[in-house]
């Protein structure tokens, strides 16, 4: 999975969105503060279509009405405006029309500015994008590949919203915990991976371990021009690779993990391959 999964289109002409405080908002009227703003704002450099060749398949995703604009139109946000949804949904379903075994999770955990309305319009543009690849809720257990490959589903939708319940095809939020270390140090990032991997409920979730460090105010002021990458990730992700290859899928092992800038290391590859462990444990098992 990729964390903040759009920001690779976050744009420093934008209005700054409604998730930042009233000074920062009255700070970003120059010009220069909105370029800063941007260095800390984007945490993936590939597009959709480009995390999805590369073999990313669960994306983490903020959502905003733009205050002020007529309609109900949806962008995604982090700090500053990215691109609608709907052209985001778009190019993933493209995606999946040329892999249909292929199976994503949309996970829209963070919304802005939106009342009712402006829920039902994201979640009818949602429905339109992907139509009958929706997979309905279900008991986790039960969604194996085999389980969309003989339905063609190909898209699970976790919508941290109570309006989840008026729609089949929208999974309640707290099927996917996703615990949050806010940390801008690693050897306490992977102590929190570690014990939230153990409190991991054993039944009826996914689980996402959020392989991220999370600047602080006085990291940014401290590095204001070299941005989140040349900062915290580039230094950090080999330590957190190291973590990831020593990892154990299946019941109460890794399911989801998700990290900034995937195409720095060989996060996905990486990822994947733990998948091979499952398959020995199963010819030993024969």
């Amino acid at each position: 999975g990729s964390h903040d999964s759009f920001s690779y289109w976050v744009d420093e002409k934008s209005p700054v969105g409604p998730d930042q405080a009233t000074a920062i908002k009255r700070l970003a009227r120059i010009s220069l503060v909105r370029k800063i703003m941007k260095k800390w704002s984007v945490t993936q450099n590939l597009t959709f279509k480009e995390q999805l060749e590369g073999g990313i398949r669960y994306f983490d995703l903020r959502v905003s009405s733009k205050p002020g604009e007529t309609g109900q139109e949806i962008y995604f946000i982090h700090g500053l405006f990215g691109i609608k949804v709907w052209d985001g949904l778009k190019e993933m379903n493209s995606f999946l029309e040329q892999h249909p075994k292929e199976v994503i999770f949309l996970d829209f955990n963070h919304f802005y500015a939106m009342d009712d309305s402006h829920h039902r319009f994201l979640i009818n543009r949602i429905h339109s994008a992907f139509e009958s690849k929706l997979c309905c809720v279900e008991c986790v257990e039960y969604v194996t590949l085999l389980y969309m490959w003989e339905k063609k589903h190909q898209v699970l939708i976790f919508y941290h919203h109570p309006l989840y319940q008026e729609y089949s095809f929208l999974w309640p939020g707290n099927k996917m915990p996703a615990p949050w270390a806010n940390t801008t140090n690693v050897h306490k990032l992977l102590q929190f991976l570690e014990t939230t991997l153990g409190e991991r409920s054993r039944y009826g979730t996914f689980h996402v371990s959020q392989a991220i460090l999370t600047p602080r105010v006085k990291t940014i002021a401290r590095h204001l021009i070299r941005g989140l990458k040349n900062t915290l990730v580039h230094r950090n992700l080999p330590m957190i690779l190291n973590w990831v290859k020593a990892q154990k899928p299946g019941v109460m092992g890794v399911n989801i993990i998700t990290s900034d800038f995937v195409e720095l290391v060989d996060f996905a590859a990486t990822v994947i391959a733990l998948n091979d462990l499952l398959l020995e444990e199963d010819e030993s098992a024969t």
